[in-house]
């Protein structure tokens, strides 16, 4: 374990999920330091973890990782007050969604090695899907301390940065489309006669089965549906009306709608002020 301290600067519920998981994986409570707008917030997070809360500047002078995790909209406010005065030697990991490590790069000193993250909501059950990318100035040594942070709450791949807007349609957004997948077949169950609970219970292990067999199983996702699926039987019969409904094409038109629209957020956040 590293023994860099983090200070997770903008602590909603994204920036406790990372720090709850840094504490369960046994990360000293002294190395991590956290900022947040409101008092009563700072509070809280101190009682429930037992961590020190401080003001923005004294993080960004004690900390050796910056993780920054407020909203985007509040990124260039929050730089525009501290960044120009982050001391070399600082490691900057951005969990902005959407914006890339050029944004930070033009409103810190030169030389401050930026990484880029894209994590998604499973990260409260330690289940998350975190993708890295190294931006200006950050080295394999600094993508590996980044790793270490975000291992605790699930898995970590790296990619470079052109193939975040894909992430963020990909696994950022992906989520929902499980639950809204999830939702329909329960409502499918209720429309064939079972009890809402019953279908609730019988949908989520199904998927929690599915999910963990293609992890741990090596085979491809053809290779376990086809095991599902008997010639004429009820799974290609219902394969086929979904086929018929155009299910595949939809998913990925879905995907790239949400791709262009992650690159259209990030060019207006991005974009000069007139």
């Amino acid at each position: 374990m590293t023994k860099q301290s983090v200070a997770v600067i903008g602590a909603g519920k994204l920036g406790e999920v990372v720090l709850s998981g840094l504490l369960r994986a046994g990360w000293p409570a002294e190395r991590l330091l956290v900022t947040t707008r409101r008092a009563e917030r700072a509070a809280e997070l101190a009682e429930r973890y037992g961590i020190r809360t401080v003001p923005n500047p004294a993080a960004v002078a004690e900390a050796d990782v910056l993780l920054i995790a407020v909203k985007p909209q509040d990124a260039g406010k929050l730089l525009d007050e501290w960044g120009a005065e982050v001391p070399p030697g600082k490691l900057v990991v951005s969990l902005c969604a959407g914006l890339p490590t050029s944004f930070f790069a033009e409103r810190l000193p030169g030389g401050i090695p930026i990484v880029r993250v894209m994590t998604n909501t499973p990260a409260r059950v330690d289940e998350a899907m975190t993708a890295i990318s190294a931006g200006p100035y950050a080295t394999d040594e600094h993508l590996a301390v980044v790793e270490e942070v975000f291992r605790p709450i699930g898995r970590t791949v790296r990619v470079p940065e052109y193939q975040q807007d894909a992430v963020t349609a990909l696994s950022g957004s992906g989520p929902a489309y499980f639950y809204l997948l999830v939702e329909a077949m329960i409502d499918a169950g209720v429309l064939l006669g079972l009890p809402r609970p019953v279908a609730h219970e019988l949908i989520v292990q199904t998927a929690i089965g599915s999910a963990v067999m293609l992890r741990d199983s090596g085979e491809h996702p053809v290779q376990l549906r086809e095991a599902v699926t008997s010639p004429a039987g009820t799974t290609i019969s219902a394969i086929r009306e979904l086929e018929n409904h155009g299910v595949r094409a939809a998913m990925l038109d879905a995907l790239a709608a949400a791709r262009d629209r992650a690159a259209e957020i990030a060019a207006q956040m991005t974009a000069p002020k007139s």
